[in-house]
C-alpha cells in the first residue's frame, strides 16, 4: 500500500505537487492520469525519495522508502526506460542490482526469462532499443518480487505483442494481491488496464475514483438512431417531448432518455431503425472533459507554421 498524506512539493514559486492525499491499495491496477506538468513523475519521484517533499508525507507500507531495508523486495519501479549504465550488459546490470538488495543471483534469470530477454542478457545496454529497454526496466521492477508495483509510462517503445504483454502482467500482478500504480498518457490503454484512477492537474488531485464511477461522472452518455424515416422519427421524439441533436452522419442522437424507451416508441410508430445504440463517452473523453482548465500547454490545431520554421529545404511554389 502506498500511503500520500498532503504531500507538496515547491520548486521556488512553482507549485509542482499541492497537497496530495490519495491511498494506493493493494489487489488492483490503479491508473494514474494528469496533463503533461500535472505533477506525476515528480509525485512518483517523491514516493522513492529520489525528490524530497516540501511538506507532508508519503510511506509505503507505513514506513518512509529510505528507511526500507532491501527496498526492491519491497517496492519495485520503473521511471525511466534506460535508467542503466550503457557500458554494462542486461545480466550484469540487474545482478548489480539483486547483489545489494540480498537477492539470490537465480532471480536475475527468472526476470529476464519473464520479460523476453534472455536472448540479449549478455549485450550491452547501450545497444538496446527503447522497448528493449523498457522491459530490462521491468524486470529490474520484478527482481525483488515486491508486494508494491510501479511504472512510469511503461508502454513506451513496446510493440503490439509488448502492449499486451505488459497489461497482461499488471493485471495478474494486481490478481496476486499485489499493488500496482501506473502513469500512463495512452488513455486507450488505461481503459483496458486500470480499474481505479487518480487523476491530477496542476498538482492538485481532481479525481478518487473507479473507472466506471469516473467515466460515468465526467462523460456524456447518450443513444444513437438511426432511421430511414429521418423525418418522422424526428417529428415522433419532439412528440415524446424528447431532445435529438444531429450528429453529422445522418444519425441522431438522444440525451437522457433509454434505448428501450425510444424502441418501443418507434415500435408504436411503425418507424424503421437501422440503429439503436447507447452510447458511452471514452475515458479520453472523460478525462479531457476533467482536465480541460488544468492543461499547462494548449496546442491550436490547424495553425499553420510560419513558413522561417519549416527548414531550409521549404521553397514558394
Amino acid at each position: 500500500m502506498i500511503e500520500l498524506e498532503g504531500l507538496t512539493k515547491r520548486y521556488g514559486e512553482k507549485v509542482a505537487v499541492d497537497s496530495l492525499t490519495f491511498t494506493v491499495r493493494p489487489g488492483i491496477v490503479t491508473g494514474f492520469l494528469g496533463p503533461n506538468g500535472a505533477g506525476k513523475s515528480t509525485t512518483m519521484r517523491m514516493i522513492l525519495g529520489l525528490d524530497h517533499p516540501t511538506a507532508g508525507d508519503v510511506r509505503i507500507d507505513g514506513t518512509h522508502y529510505d528507511r526500507l531495508r532491501q527496498p526492491l523486495t519491497r517496492i519495485g519501479a520503473l521511471l525511466e526506460a534506460k535508467a542503466m549504465h550503457p557500458g554494462r550488459s542486461a545480466h550484469n546490470h540487474l545482478l548489480c542490482l539483486a547483489q545489494s538488495n540480498g537477492i539470490p543471483p537465480r532471480r536475475v534469470h527468472e526476470v529476464l526469462d519473464a520479460v523476453g530477454l534472455t536472448a540479449v542478457a549478455r549485450k550491452k545496454a547501450k545497444g538496446f532499443s527503447l522497448g528493449m529497454g523498457q522491459r530490462l526496466g521491468i524486470a529490474a521492477a520484478l527482481l525483488g518480487d515486491p508486494r508494491i508495483l510501479m511504472f512510469d509510462e511503461p508502454v513506451n517503445g513496446l510493440d503490439p505483442e509488448g502492449i499486451h504483454w505488459i497489461r497482461t502482467l499488471m493485471k495478474s500482478l494486481a490478481a496476486q494481491g499485489r499493488t500496482v500504480f501506473v502513469s500512463s498518457h495512452l488513455m486507450s490503454e488505461m481503459a483496458l488496464t486500470a480499474d481505479h484512477l487518480v487523476v491530477i492537474g496542476q498538482g492538485r488531485l481532481l479525481a478518487d475514483t473507479s473507472m466506471a464511477e469516473f467515466i460515468e461522472r465526467n462523460s456524456r452518455s447518450f443513444v444513437r438512431v438511426r432511421s430511414p424515416q429521418r423525418e418522422q422519427l424526428l417529428e415522433m421524439l419532439h412528440g415524446a417531448g424528447v431532445t435529438a441533436v444531429e450528429s453529422g452522419d445522418g444519425a441522431l442522437e438522444v440525451d437522457g432518455s433509454k434505448a428501450e424507451q425510444i424502441g418501443e416508441l418507434a415500435a408504436r410508430s411503425r418507424i424503421v431503425l437501422h440503429e439503436l445504440s447507447p452510447q458511452q463517452a471514452s475515458l479520453e473523453e472523460a478525462f479531457m472533459r476533467l482536465t480541460a482548465e488544468s492543461v499547462e500547454y494548449h496546442a491550436h490545431s490547424g495553425t499553420p507554421l510560419p513558413p522561417q520554421t519549416w527548414g531550409e529545404g521549404w521553397k514558394k511554389g
